[in-house]
C-alpha cells in the first residue's frame, strides 16, 4: 500500500480494494468521506462558540461468497489500512450468510460524465464573516418589540467530498457545500414566555435570505406565540404550514422504503400501483436539481439516479430500493441506496417535493373556515404496520378565515393512509431542504387538547 502520510484519495481507494481482493475477498467497495466545517454561535450580541472540524475517513465493505463485513477508520496511514483490510476479511469469513448481499448490478451503475449539479460554492467564509451573519440575525430578532431574551444566533459553512470505488470498476466522486444562518429568541408577556426561531440552509451562501430577514421572522414568530391557549378536544380542519408540511411526507418515505417492505412493516405494503394520494397529486424526485440540498449524481452504491414520480396522479409507482432490498423483492435497485462509512446500506430520496396546488395559504384558511393552522410539530409517533399516527403541535386557531389566537399543548392524530387521501395542497411550495411540500389542508383531524 502507498505509504504517503496524505495519500491521494483515488489511489488510496484503489490500494485498499486491491489489497482486499488479494487478502481473499471476492469483491469489495471502498469510500472516503472528507469534511471541513466552521460554525459560529453568538448570544446577546457576543461571541459564544466557535467550532471547527476537519476529517477524512475511510470505509471498506468486503464480500466473501454471500458473507459481508464493513469496517471504517479515520487513520489513513498505510499500517492502519493494512490492518483494516485484514480485519474486514477476517470478519467476513465469520459472518453469517446473507443471500441478498453483493455489489450493485454493473449495468445499473452510473457512467459517463456526471452532470454539473452546481453543489460547490468556492466562496468560503472566514470566522469573521460568519460571526457578522450570526450577529445580524440575532440583532434583528432581538429588535422585534416583545422579544425579551435570546437563545442565540448562528451561522455555519461546511464542505463535504464523497468518493466511491468498487472492485467491479465503478469510481465516482462529488463534493458540495452547505451554508446556514439561524436565530432563536424568547418573547414574554405577563410572566409567560414563548420561543420563536427561524433558520435556512443552502448550497451557496448567496442563496440564503438576508440574516436580518431571518432574524426578524424569528422574533415575530416568538411574539405571535404570546397568549397561546389550549383547545378542547375536537375534530376540525387542520392546515400544516409549508415550513413543516414535509413532515407529513416522512411516513410515506418510510413506508415505501425497500427494507421496510421486505420486513413487512409498512402500512403501504401491497399498495404498489394503487392510489395513496388524491387524484392529481404528484410526489416528485429530482436528483439533478442544481444546488439542491438532496442532489447527487449517483447513489451510495454507485447506481445511477433519475428523475421520477414516486407518486403519479395519486398512484404509488415504486419502492425505494437499494441492491439488497431489491434482490429480496426480485426487483432491481432504484438508485436509492444510502450509507455511511460502516454498516449496510439503507435508502433515502434525492430532492423530493409534493407538487403544489393552486390555493394560497390564505385561501386554504378561508376555504377551511374554522380550524387549526399548525406551525410547529414535535414528538411524532407512527405505527409502521397500520399507519396510526400522532404528533404534538402548536400553531393558531382560526375562525371565519381569520386568526383568532395562538394554540399550544395539543396533539393531532389519525390514520395516515386516511389523512393522506384527504390532502389539499397549497400553492406556496418553497425549496427549503431535501424534502419539501406546500402548505397542506386536511378537512377533518382529531385534535386532543385540554
Amino acid at each position: 500500500m502507498a505509504s504517503s502520510p496524505n495519500p491521494d484519495p483515488a489511489e488510496l481507494l484503489e490500494d485498499v480494494v486491491r489489497a482486499a481482493l488479494k487478502a481473499g475477498a471476492d469483491a469489495a467497495e471502498a469510500v472516503t468521506a472528507e469534511r471541513r466545517a466552521l460554525s459560529i454561535g453568538v448570544r446577546m450580541g457576543a461571541l459564544e462558540e466557535v467550532e471547527r472540524e476537519e476529517s477524512r475517513d475511510l470505509g471498506l465493505r468486503v464480500f466473501i461468497g454471500k458473507r459481508q463485513a464493513t469496517v471504517s477508520s479515520s487513520d489513513l496511514s498505510a499500517e492502519t489500512r493494512e490492518r483494516l483490510v485484514e480485519r474486514a476479511v477476517a470478519m467476513a469469513k465469520l459472518a453469517p450468510e446473507d443471500p441478498w448481499c453483493g455489489l450493485a448490478d454493473p449495468d445499473l451503475l452510473a457512467s459517463g460524465e456526471a452532470p454539473d449539479l452546481d453543489l460547490f460554492d468556492a466562496d468560503e467564509p472566514d470566522a469573521a464573516r460568519l460571526e457578522a451573519r450570526a450577529l445580524e440575525a440575532e440583532d434583528a430578532a432581538r429588535a422585534v418589540e416583545g422579544v425579551t431574551n435570546s437563545e442565540g444566533g448562528s451561522a455555519s459553512w461546511s464542505m463535504g467530498r464523497w468518493r466511491l470505488l468498487t472492485s467491479d470498476g465503478f469510481t465516482g466522486v462529488y463534493r458540495g457545500t452547505v451554508s446556514s444562518t439561524s436565530a432563536s429568541v424568547i418573547a414574554e408577556r405577563d410572566g409567560v414566555m414563548e420561543r420563536g426561531g427561524e433558520g435556512r440552509a443552502a448550497r451557496y451562501g448567496s442563496d440564503l435570505p438576508s440574516p436580518a430577514l431571518l432574524g426578524r421572522d424569528a422574533g415575530e414568530r416568538a411574539v405571535q406565540r404570546l397568549g397561546a391557549r389550549k383547545l378542547s378536544s375536537r375534530t376540525a380542519p387542520v392546515i400544516f404550514e409549508n415550513r413543516i408540511a414535509a413532515s407529513l411526507l416522512s411516513p410515506i418515505i418510510g413506508a415505501v422504503s425497500g427494507p421496510a417492505v421486505t420486513r413487512g412493516v409498512s402500512f403501504l405494503k401491497g399498495k404498489l400501483g394503487q392510489r395513496i394520494l388524491p387524484e392529481g397529486m404528484d410526489l416528485i424526485e429530482e436528483p439533478f436539481r442544481p444546488r439542491g440540498l438532496g442532489s447527487t449524481p449517483f447513489d451510495d452504491e454507485g447506481v445511477r439516479v433519475q428523475e421520477r414520480k414516486l407518486v403519479d396522479d395519486g398512484v404509488l409507482t415504486t419502492w425505494l430500493l437499494n441492491t439488497s432490498s431489491a434482490a429480496q423483492l426480485g426487483l432491481r435497485s432504484t438508485g436509492h441506496a444510502s450509507r455511511g462509512l460502516a454498516g449496510p446500506a439503507g435508502v433515502s430520496t434525492h430532492n423530493l417535493h409534493l407538487k403544489p396546488g393552486e390555493r394560497t395559504l390564505a385561501q386554504l384558511v378561508a376555504d377551511a373556515g374554522s380550524g387549526l393552522l399548525v406551525t410547529s410539530m414535535f414528538g411524532p409517533s407512527l405505527n409502521p404496520d397500520n399507519g396510526d399516527w400522532s404528533t404534538g403541535v402548536s400553531g393558531f386557531w382560526f375562525e371565519d378565515g381569520e386568526i383568532v389566537h395562538p394554540v399550544n399543548e395539543v396533539t393531532v392524530a389519525g390514520s395516515i393512509p386516511d389523512l393522506l387521501m384527504r390532502l389539499v395542497a397549497g400553492s406556496d411550495l418553497e425549496f427549503r431542504g431535501s424534502t419539501n411540500a406546500p402548505s397542506l389542508l386536511i378537512d377533518g383531524v382529531a385534535i386532543a387538547g385540554a
